[in-house]
């Protein structure tokens, strides 16, 4: 880059130039008569390019082969994007980088703002009036001109940050309380699957879902045990919840709980937590099923946990009794 070049652009200190390999990501358009172009659009219009997009919105880029003479560009390329007016309902931020290819080098001249520009109604319009001084632009010895010093290459990024974004605070917390559901008389359940009542976790409602001779007939030498999303509750497209807590079949002899824990994400692909194979119904006949009162303890114990709050929901239990008629009853232990 030539020192004339390099003086231009440093009384702003956000505005940056210099030559790179890298070709325009956004837009690029090649003029193949440039003479033309700086008949028809001289020192007071400028060319505008067709309509590309970018973050979701409609744009142009506008050249100004002779300086855009309004804009203090005289003796200057000028350079600038435009924002379809239709795209304007709000403010729109976006970083501006321009590109002049040059084929002697075999790379591009860009100039770029680092601040990012402010795009609504009131202001279509963002660039640059001097991005390149028109005797070096025009000398076809430097190699902006060429193909009969009649063709250029002009390009553009314009790049509008992501509005894809989560927010992760984190807590820990500590609790004695625990969740229980007892299920009786289980050696005479007929039906598929058996469902506890609700409990309150981190904002959502949630069950357990029991399945005395498993889920499927792949498991049906097995019991499966799931903690569920209640069916009145829906998750966002895209949305998680981290769970992590312990889910455990009580020894009723002793101390000898059968506990498995869970670390798991939740969604709408994947409502239910848990295992297909929790235990094999013949283990769990002789150590865990209670013969004489017939039966099945089912315990969530509240652990130390993390809250990413609007990712992670954890299983925080419901400070209520909660009990039900029927062959099983669930509630609050402390």
């Amino acid at each position: 880059m030539s020192k004339t070049e390099k003086l231009w652009v440093v009384s702003d200190t956000t505005i940056t130039s210099k030559f790179g390999h890298r070709p325009p990501s956004t837009y690029s358009m090649k003029i193949q008569s440039l003479s033309q172009l700086k008949t028809l659009f001289s020192g007071t219009d400028g060319y505008k390019s067709r309509t590309f997009s970018s973050g979701k919105y409609n744009w142009k880029l506008v050249v100004y082969p002779e300086g855009n003479e309004k804009d203090n560009g005289t003796g200057f390329v000028s350079m600038y994007v435009e924002l379809d007016s239709e795209s304007a309902s709000s403010t729109i931020l976006a970083y501006l980088t321009f590109f002049i290819y040059n084929k002697k080098e075999n790379k591009y001249f860009t100039i770029q703002d680092n601040e990012e520009k402010q795009f609504n109604a009131l202001r279509l319009v963002h660039g640059f009036p001097q991005v390149l001084p028109l005797d070096t632009f025009n000398d076809p010895k430097n190699g902006y001109v060429f193909d009969g010093d009649d063709q250029c290459e002009f390009g553009v990024d314009v790049m509008v940050p992501l509005t894809n974004w989560e927010v992760v605070s984190i807590t820990q917390e500590y609790s004695n309380t625990k969740f229980c559901w007892t299920l009786n008389e289980f050696s005479e359940l007929k039906e598929h699957c058996y469902v506890s009542s609700k409990m309150l976790v981190g904002g959502r409602n949630w069950v357990l879902k029991l399945y005395p001779k498993g889920l499927n007939a792949t498991y049906s030498a097995w019991l499966s045990l799931f903690l569920h999303l209640a069916d009145d509750e829906t998750m966002k497209t895209g949305e998680e919840t981290y769970v992590q807590c312990d889910m455990r079949i009580l020894d009723p002899f002793g101390c000898d709980h059968l506990t498995k824990n869970l670390n798991q994400r939740c969604s709408n692909s994947t409502p239910n937590l848990g295992w297909h194979n929790f235990v094999l119904l013949a283990n769990f006949e002789k150590v865990y099923l209670d013969k004489l009162e017939k039966q099945l303890r089912v315990q969530v114990p509240d652990l130390p946990h993390h809250v990413p709050h609007d990712v992670v929901l954890p299983p925080q239990l419901p400070r209520h009794r909660v009990d039900e008629d029927g062959p099983y009853a669930d509630g609050l232990k402390m």
